[in-house]
């Protein structure tokens, strides 16, 4: 077991290291210094933006060792890593795009000899901010400072000790950016196959887990691709299972139904139907459009693709949408590699689709993670085809990967974790990102056709 302290080099350098002063006429100097130093003198001034915010790490020691102690503002507890291993990272969310004039790190004995400061606006591409090669622990405060992103990391690249890293405090200064975002921007979080009957006593269980992820993430709204409560989807089993991890955010959902919803002995979509009332329901079937920002959103019910009703409702939703740019989500997947294959009850809808120019279509039912290249309903490869998402792993015991469809661009299929979707005005991408904090995958960025 690691020792709470041990003996360090000297703090022998002077950048920027906590400094023991004594004498007015020392105390005069360093006034002097910072007044004649305003970048420095300047960052200091600027508020704490990290306080309390949402932390994830590469890795932690142990549970009682979380990513959140550095960012609690008590000097008694902190964040450590596993021991021995290289590359770790500890993040923070800072809630909006900031612009970030200093960091202060407040080492414990297990320190980084070399790390960099990265910031990220969406948590997938990072821009150094500041870069340390030769650290020898203690309080390192980075200041002066000028870097913009929402998210900030501390990157260790090599350890100080035989140990892991480990931060008493992580501070973070600046100003963080209000009003809305530029181009209409907003960001979604979207996953399907979700509520195992399971909770979070039971280590095991993913979906709690999978919605921790999507609350930290804070979008707009969040995207359902069915399935959302097993086995088979009982009111009761949506209060006991779904209700105590994704139910959190229930009202800022927009789900759509899968088959384990028609499965319920009350009726097909019966506790699907009691459990999301008119959010699901909103124009009074269990489909539905709605818009945000340049986008139109069209939420479908792959189990009942073959009703007229739902068809020429979908026809006459796309004639009168006038919005640049158009997703559409369900349950069962046109193109999938996974166990449940491609599912041709889609491809009527597809036709319509892509016969409207849409751009996006997310679905589930297979429990893995797949991007598709965009493509016609045919499977052929073109510039004005729609993507397609699988994002069948919101909790759900993972399927393995069957057989590789022309134009799957990549497969995930073990972790647990979210779709984030990052759309603007005129266009859109997305990451995949898992349950530890960890990017899996990052898309292209596409515009809208």
């Amino acid at each position: 077991m690691r020792p709470n302290t041990f003996d360090r080099p000297p703090l022998s350098r002077g950048r920027l290291r906590t400094l023991l002063l004594s004498g007015v006429t020392a105390l005069a100097l360093v006034c002097g210094l910072l007044l004649a130093w305003p970048d420095r003198a300047g960052a200091a001034a600027d508020p704490l933006i990290s306080r309390g915010k949402p932390a994830t790490a590469s890795s932690t020691e142990s549970s009682s060792l979380g990513a959140k102690n550095a960012f609690d503002g008590d000097p008694a507890t902190r964040w450590a890593s596993a021991e021995g291993k290289d590359p770790q990272w500890i993040r923070v969310d800072l809630g909006a795009r900031a612009t970030v004039t200093r960091v202060r790190l407040t080492w414990e004995a297990a320190y980084a000899k070399a790390y960099r400061v990265e910031l990220s606006d969406d948590g997938a591409a990072w821009t150094p901010l500041a870069t340390e090669s030769a650290g020898n622990g203690g309080v390192d405060d980075w200041t002066g400072l000028s870097g913009k992103g929402r998210y900030l990391r501390v990157q260790g690249t090599a350890r100080g000790t035989a140990y892991g890293y480990s931060l008493f405090e992580a501070e973070v200064y600046g100003t963080v950016e209000t009003g809305p975002p530029p181009g209409g921007a907003f960001t979604v979080v979207a996953a399907g196959d979700i509520a195992a009957q399971c909770t979070s006593s039971d280590s095991g269980c993913a979906h709690p887990k999978t919605a921790a992820l999507a609350r930290q993430i804070d979008p707009k709204f969040y995207l359902t691709m069915g399935d959302n409560q097993y086995d088979d989807a009982r009111l009761s089993d949506f209060r006991a299972y779904y209700d105590k991890s994704w139910g959190a955010f229930k009202a800022k959902t927009r789900p759509v139904p899968g088959n384990h919803e028609t499965y319920d002995p009350a009726g097909p979509l019966a506790g699907y139907k009691s459990y999301f009332g008119s959010i699901a329901y909103p124009q009074g079937k269990s489909w539905y459009s709605y818009d945000e920002g340049n986008w139109h959103f069209i939420a479908l019910d792959s189990n009942s693709f073959d009703q007229a009703a739902q068809i020429d409702w979908l026809k006459a939703d796309l004639a009168a949408n006038a919005k640049r740019c158009v997703a559409a989500y369900w349950h069962h997947p046109l193109f999938s590699s996974g166990g449940h294959g491609n599912d041709p009850v889609s491809k009527p809808v597809w036709k319509i689709l892509y016969a409207a120019k849409a751009d996006l279509v997310l679905g589930g039912h297979d429990h893995h993670y797949e991007r598709f290249a965009p493509q016609d309903p045919e499977g052929r490869a073109t510039a004005d085809g729609i993507v397609e998402i699988v994002g069948g792993m919101g909790g759900a015991e993972p399927y393995p990967i069957e057989e590789v469809q022309p134009n799957s661009q990549k497969r995930i299929s073990g972790p647990y974790g979210v779709v984030k979707l990052d759309f603007t005005d005129s266009g859109y991408g997305w990451t995949y990102v898992a349950t530890d904090g960890q990017v899996k995958d990052t898309s292209p960025k596409y515009s809208c056709h």
